[in-house]
């Protein structure tokens, strides 16, 4: 099942500039991914069936991480894929050479969720269906700043910022989460914590 946490603040997100709007409006989403294993997902609607682009500009010549993205359309109770992207650079000015974009001339009246991480290399989802999760679903994250992509560049020592730029053209209602919040890696540490110490006081218990 698809659970969408809500957190403005989470991941450092921050909502740049938005126009809502009853009409297609453009939307900027700015924040920080910090592991190579979160994810942002931004819900949006299509009133109005018409021009819809999707990209990204923040890779800033190797500065930032290489994104990746995927666009899924609401069918029933999940979500299906429509489109897949690691790299597309020339649908805006200031996207860089690793940057992700899609655009659609004709895109279908409906809800979408358009999900945007650090790409491993293709492919970024499981399956089909949002539900079946991502490639890399499960793994033990890895700092941004301590992690080798495979686009990477060993001379240079690059994409080791966290900081992401998002943009949408054409859309409804647009809004962002971040997956997972980083009050879940709080909670998941101390509870690590506490588990270590009851485990050393049973050890000193024991002897």
């Amino acid at each position: 099942m698809f659970i969408s946490i809500i957190s403005r603040s989470a991941l450092s997100v921050a909502l740049a500039s938005c126009v809502f709007s009853a009409s297609a409006a453009d939307y900027n989403f700015t924040g920080n991914l910090y592991n190579n294993t979160d994810r942002v997902h931004v819900s949006f609607e299509v009133v109005s069936q018409g021009s819809v682009s999707l990209w990204s500009d923040s890779w800033s010549d190797g500065q930032n991480f290489d994104p990746i993205a995927a666009l899924w359309m609401k069918s029933g109770s999940d979500y299906t894929l429509v489109e897949e992207n690691d790299d597309a650079i020339d649908l805006a000015a200031g996207q860089g050479f690793y940057d992700t974009g899609m655009q659609f001339n004709n895109l279908a009246t409906g809800t979408y969720v358009y999900t945007v991480g650090a790409s491993f290399a293709e492919p970024f989802a499981k399956g089909i269906l949002l539900s079946e999760g991502f490639v890399k679903d499960g793994i033990a994250p890895t700092p941004i700043s301590q992690w080798n992509q495979p686009s990477y560049d060993l001379n240079a020592n690059d994409q080791k910022g966290t900081f992401y730029s998002l943009r949408l053209s054409g859309v409804d209602n647009a809004s962002i989460s971040a997956v997972p919040e980083p009050e879940t890696y709080a909670m998941l540490l101390a509870g690590l914590g506490l588990m270590a110490t009851l485990a050393r006081r049973r050890n000193r218990n024991t002897k």
